[in-house]
């Protein structure tokens, strides 16, 4: 190695170990409540673990229809006392949260009732689900359901006067989606959502309020149902999984909504009697357990990398300030080059599959070009560190996950030294200290 190499590699970790140290004082205060609502709901699927007498016994597999399977159904119950709810439906047998949500929705609504997106359009995904009438997929549309989309206001909320006018006898769901999805804006606080559901409330009262629950769970004290909602749905490979589940979903809430939904996950008449959990029983049990300790790791590291491109001069949503309720950390590069050199640095820091290379491409469901980060020991895992971004303006990295906050501040780090090396940081204003 030459002298001024190694000169430059110690310039370039003196930096790092500056702009680090500095996001971490800045965040301490963040890291301190971030801890705070960890304990509180790991204290929390304790409490509901004790109550329903979790056992080694409830850990056996079972095969065939999976009758009588008493782990499963204790599982049902522990999650509904988590999550506020006076039911739940907890199996491996959801193959995403889409396919949970698709559950949940076609559960509850029929030929004829209409279902209205409070939160402006859905999750790129769920766009398939509802449909266009006669589109021959089975969609919400398909079916004779009808969808509506209210958009949000210019501020981030509901535009309640809209709601209220979109509103007919038709309407029988009013859906919120909690996180921001592929969108520039806010992630609902469950404060938000109480609010939401008052609202909600005296425009229809005897309309379902049903919220999209992914990225959400543990990130605050209290759930959707809690405030309200309900019904709720969630995946198992993103917060609840905590993981280790390696495929699944939940879907909580009002009994009766529940069963209907589990009536359409299986067949009328069978609902949630049936379902061999083929021995994933015990690592979904185990992954709720660690979940609120995770959780409140890939939130950690969420906070430092917002606190770190903001030093860096980017935008970022949410800010290192501001409170969270989801795991996704928005950072906005205003080109496609930074962006894919962001997610493409992501990658190289996993521990599985880093040396694959991302590259944009047309994923099913997705209307514009994705690239995808996601280097994870369950396929898909997004409690694991990962990023992605549609390819479109204003190319916006969505970074999520990180099962230790010390593999998402490796992967910031990457991220740093890739789009420094490549001169993609010249001319961002750099703040510092005076």
């Amino acid at each position: 190695m030459k002298a001024n190499e190694g000169n430059d590699d110690q310039l370039s970790e003196l930096e790092w170990r500056r702009l680090a140290d500095k996001a971490e004082t800045l965040a301490a205060g963040r890291f301190a409540e971030t801890d705070r609502v960890a304990e509180r709901n790991n204290w929390k699927v304790i409490r509901a673990f004790r109550k329903h007498k979790v056992s080694d016994y409830h850990f056996a597999s079972s095969t065939g229809y999976g009758y009588n399977d008493r782990g499963r159904e204790v599982l049902d119950l522990v999650y509904a006392d988590v999550f506020g709810a006076e039911a739940a439906l907890v199996r491996p047998h959801f193959a995403s949260g889409t396919h949970t949500i698709s559950t949940a929705l076609f559960g509850v609504l029929r030929p004829g009732d209409e279902l209205l997106f409070v939160t402006g359009e859905p999750y790129d995904t769920l766009r398939k689900v509802v449909g266009k009438p006669g589109d021959g997929i089975g969609s919400l549309a398909d079916w004779g359901i009808g969808a509506k989309s209210i958009p949000l206001l210019a501020d981030g909320g509901v535009d309640f006067e809209a709601v209220a006018a979109a509103v007919t006898p038709r309407t029988r769901v009013f859906a919120i989606q909690r996180s921001r999805g592929y969108e520039w804006r806010s992630s609902f606080t469950i404060d938000r959502i109480a609010e939401m559901v008052r609202r909600l409330r005296q425009i229809k009262p005897d309309a379902v309020i049903f919220a999209d629950n992914c990225y959400g769970e543990f990130t605050e004290e209290r759930e959707p149902c809690e405030v309200g909602v309900d019904l709720i749905a969630g995946s198992l490979i993103k917060n609840p999984g905590g993981g280790l589940a390696a495929s699944g979903g939940y879907i909580a809430g009002k009994q009766e909504l529940v069963e209907q939904a589990a009536f359409r996950m299986t067949a009328p008449g069978i609902g949630a009697e049936v379902g061999a959990m083929l021995g994933t029983t015990r690592s979904i049990y185990q992954g709720l357990f660690l979940a609120p300790l995770l959780v409140s790791q890939a939130v950690r590291g969420s906070i430092f990398a917002a606190a770190v491109f903001a030093e860096l001069g980017f935008e970022t949503k949410p800010g290192w300030d501001e409170p969270r309720t989801d795991l996704i950390q928005a950072i906005a590069f205003g080109s496609e080059a930074p962006l894919v050199a962001f997610v493409q640095a992501v990658q190289r820091a996993a521990a599985v599959d880093a040396h694959v290379v991302p590259e944009p491409w047309d994923m099913p469901g997705y209307e514009h070009p994705v690239i995808m980060a996601a280097g994870t020991f369950i396929q898909g895992g997004s409690l694991e560190l990962s990023a992605d971004a549609p390819i479109r303006e204003p190319y916006i990295a969505y970074m999520q996950g990180g099962l230790t906050y010390a593999h998402v501040k490796l992967a910031v780090r990457e991220a740093w030294e890739t789009l420094r090396a490549r001169g993609m940081l010249d001319g961002m204003s750099v703040r510092r200290d005076q």
